[in-house]
């Protein structure tokens, strides 16, 4: 399954969770499906599993969210679909905005500003 997320492989994410697979799922490191669909960039597979329930404030075990992944990757469309979830800037360690002010992405900065 979290190859699928890696890989952006939407509908059979969907289908798989639709059959009764826990949308927050989470592997050994406490990653789950979302945050791997965001960190590789698939901002479409990000928006289907928010559809289907997907916490986009569930962190991993060293504290990460995936609105950081995606900022840190640098991934637009995944940042503004997770904003649009209600995902925060300000948590996490480190934080969406710490990342954005560290690497330098002030576009994002003006949108977590908005």
């Amino acid at each position: 399954m979290f190859q699928l997320a890696r890989t952006g492989e939407t509908e059979r994410l969907r289908a798989y969770v639709e059959a009764g697979l826990p949308v927050n799922l989470m592997n050994g490191t406490g990653d789950t499906l979302l945050m791997l669909a965001a960190y590789h960039g698939h901002a479409e597979t990000v928006r289907t599993l928010l559809e289907l329930g997907a916490d986009p404030e569930q962190p991993n075990d060293k504290g990460q969210r995936p609105l950081a992944g995606a900022v840190f990757k640098k991934e637009p469309e995944v940042v503004r679909a997770l904003l649009d979830a209600g995902a925060s800037p300000d948590s996490g360690q480190p934080s969406a905005r710490d990342a954005a002010r560290m690497f330098g992405h002030t576009e994002f900065l003006t949108w977590f500003d908005a």
